[in-house]
């Protein structure tokens, strides 16, 4: 009997001890920390680009863990490739006093390292980082900022070897990019360089001007053998991408775009980086920094990814064929 009553006490004594340390764990542990991401878009809210490579980041984010309103809050503000925007919602999201911020494109980087050289910084589709002064190199970026570049300017070349592959008859380009943008002068310049060889002369057409692009694309539809290659500085904002789109067909102009969603949205070829996978990509790179790496230890990384689209329906329209040699490298081809 004595023995059972031991056993009772000894039973009733843990059991105490565990309803008071119950209490206890349950006070001391600690809910998981929100971290805040800043992001700066270069397109108006509603484009469909925009929204497409933002709901790509935030995909993969999720994937890594970081679930936005349970242990991260993202803050986003979209600019419209317009500069001064871009300044005034970079001061916004600086002052938000974010873990880490995103910049899409180069105006978006821009904006964001002149407030702050010390939060860490992801940029995705920049051309030239080491040229815009976002870098020291590639393999060391040295600062607060890294990421994802989506090509190097001698990339540009290509759009015109391709605009004379589809119409060997052009012997005129106007180039279409933004002056105000480092990266629109640069590949402007390239292409310029490889223009003699390819028998092109080639004009440049700014795109810091509604008018002046209607104006200047029409006056160049005046003389025969024309073409147009629109750069990756040119057409990020919905209105300018329309416009261009517009006026190529009116003028029953050949083009080459520099992105896939200038040709599903009725342009004729397009040449260059999966865009929508660079974000994906700078997922990776926003989770490894939120979890104590350094942007300074991250190199910047180039496109693993390229595609050729073609719009047969838009080369129906401008009563084009389009070379099967073309077709046949084409990774998408729109009917």
């Amino acid at each position: 009997m004595q023995l059972d009553q031991l056993k009772r006490r000894k039973f009733i004594t843990l059991l105490s001890g565990a309803a008071v340390a119950w209490p206890f764990a349950a006070q001391t542990q600690q809910p998981e920390r929100m971290r805040r991401i800043g992001v700066l878009m270069n397109r108006a809210e509603d484009d469909p680009e925009g929204q497409a490579r933002l709901a790509a980041f935030q995909q993969a984010l999720q994937q890594l863990g970081w679930s936005d309103g349970r242990n991260v809050r993202i803050d986003i503000r979209w600019h419209e490739n317009d500069a001064e925007r871009a300044r005034r919602y970079a001061q916004e999201l600086v002052a938000l006093a974010p873990d880490i911020l995103l910049a899409d494109g180069t105006v978006s980087s821009t904006a964001l390292q002149h407030i702050t050289r010390t939060l860490p910084i992801v940029f995705a589709a920049v051309p030239d980082p080491v040229g815009a002064g976002f870098v020291d190199s590639l393999s060391r970026p040295g600062g607060n900022i890294t990421g994802f570049m989506n090509f190097e300017y001698g990339f540009s070349g290509k759009w015109l070897e391709l605009l004379k592959q589809i119409t060997p008859q052009v012997t005129r380009a106007a180039v279409i990019r933004d002056p105000t943008n480092s990266s629109g002068t640069a590949q402007f310049g390239v292409i310029q360089a490889v223009a003699p060889a390819l028998g092109v002369e080639v004009t440049p057409i700014g795109v810091d001007d509604i008018g002046v692009i209607e104006r200047a694309v029409a006056a160049f539809a005046r003389s025969a053998n024309g073409g147009l290659i629109v750069t990756a500085s040119a057409g990020a904002s919905a209105v300018t991408r329309d416009l261009i789109i517009t006026l190529a067909a009116r003028h029953k102009l050949p083009a080459v775009y520099w992105d896939r969603y200038m040709v599903t949205a009725g342009g004729l070829v397009s040449y260059g980086p999966a865009n929508v996978d660079m974000y994906r990509r700078a997922a990776g790179y926003v989770d490894r920094i939120l979890k104590g790496e350094k942007p300074a230890d991250l190199p910047v990384q180039a496109p693993t990814k390229y595609a050729l689209v073609v719009n047969l329906k838009t080369a129906k329209a401008l009563r084009l064929e389009i070379p099967s040699s073309v077709l046949a490298r084409a990774d998408e081809v729109i009917d």
